[in-house]
């Protein structure tokens, strides 16, 4: 949605408020069979991508959102080696993923080819694991995927999806839940995005009913900031079939061989605290 033609705005209603960005000129605009994708050069923030009119990467702060919803839930995991990414279509994900080396599989299954198309003219260094042997990238429906696969196939499932409209609604539902549940091995993690806590409560509160309906022991949300999307402060909700997730590797996470730009093990236990009213 926007204000006029030089500015992008995502206007939130119920919220009273809004995010804009200068823009220099849009790049891309592509109606596929599943949503509207547009990439547009903004003044302050790089190229910017969204999604049915929403921000769904910028070049300025998409390393946040990437590094927290790979990095906790791979150094949480005792020994992650098969990894299974729900929607991730940008590949910001996947790269994160693959820094770890003892990943040995990494499946990403996005509906929409358009997005990784975009991002792959738009977005080059986001899709710079693309051709690791260890990827694997196809276009299909993610909920159908997890329940057509065999149990005990993943260690890790990292739902990146869009917000839960759409295509991606019924990512948020308690039936896929339990498909991942099976979907897992013993002390497998789920991790999904679970837009923000300020603006969403509720829908975190309901995840956590749905993750535990599904058979997952434990949940956890980690908390961080994110300026392009709504209030700024994003979240991404974990879920255990067995195991404790607040603890993790924090030794492996101090001594990580890659570079990062905002994790580290410091950041990692900051994430886990909570604020007072998300515990009531």
């Amino acid at each position: 949605m926007a204000l006029d033609t030089s500015w992008y705005t995502e206007i939130h209603t119920s919220e009273g408020s809004a995010f804009s960005l200068k823009v220099k000129e849009k790049l891309h605009d592509v109606q596929t069979p599943f949503q509207r994708i547009e990439v547009y050069e903004t003044e302050g923030f790089g190229t910017l991508m969204t999604i049915d009119g929403l921000v769904m990467v910028t070049d300025r702060d998409n390393f946040i959102y990437h590094e927290m919803i790979a990095h906790p839930v791979l150094f949480t995991h005792p020994n992650p080696k098969d990894v299974l990414i729900i929607g991730g279509g940008d590949c910001g994900t996947l790269r994160e993923v693959l820094k770890h080396p003892g990943v040995t599989r990494a499946q990403q299954v996005d509906i929409d080819e358009g997005v990784t198309r975009a991002a792959e003219l738009y977005f080059p260094e986001l899709c710079d694991s693309n051709n690791d042997p260890r990827a694997e990238l196809y276009f299909d429906d993610g909920i159908k995927w997890v329940k057509d696969a065999a149990p005990g196939s993943y260690d890790v499932i990292i739902v990146d999806s869009t917000d839960p409209v759409g295509p991606a609604e019924g990512l948020f539902s308690a039936a896929f839940f339990r498909d991942c549940h099976r979907a897992l091995r013993a002390g497998g993690i789920i991790v999904q995005q679970s837009e923000s806590p300020l603006y969403h409560k509720k829908l975190i509160n309901d995840m956590y009913t749905a993750m535990r309906s599904a058979g997952f022991d434990s949940t956890l949300t980690l908390n961080f900031p994110q300026c392009s999307y709504p209030s700024g402060w994003w979240s991404a909700t974990m879920a255990g079939k067995g195991g404790d997730l607040s603890r993790f590797r924090e030794q492996d996470a101090s001594n990580k061989t890659f570079k990062t730009l905002y994790y580290n093990a410091a950041i990692h236990r900051a994430a886990m605290a909570q604020p007072e009213f998300m515990t009531t």
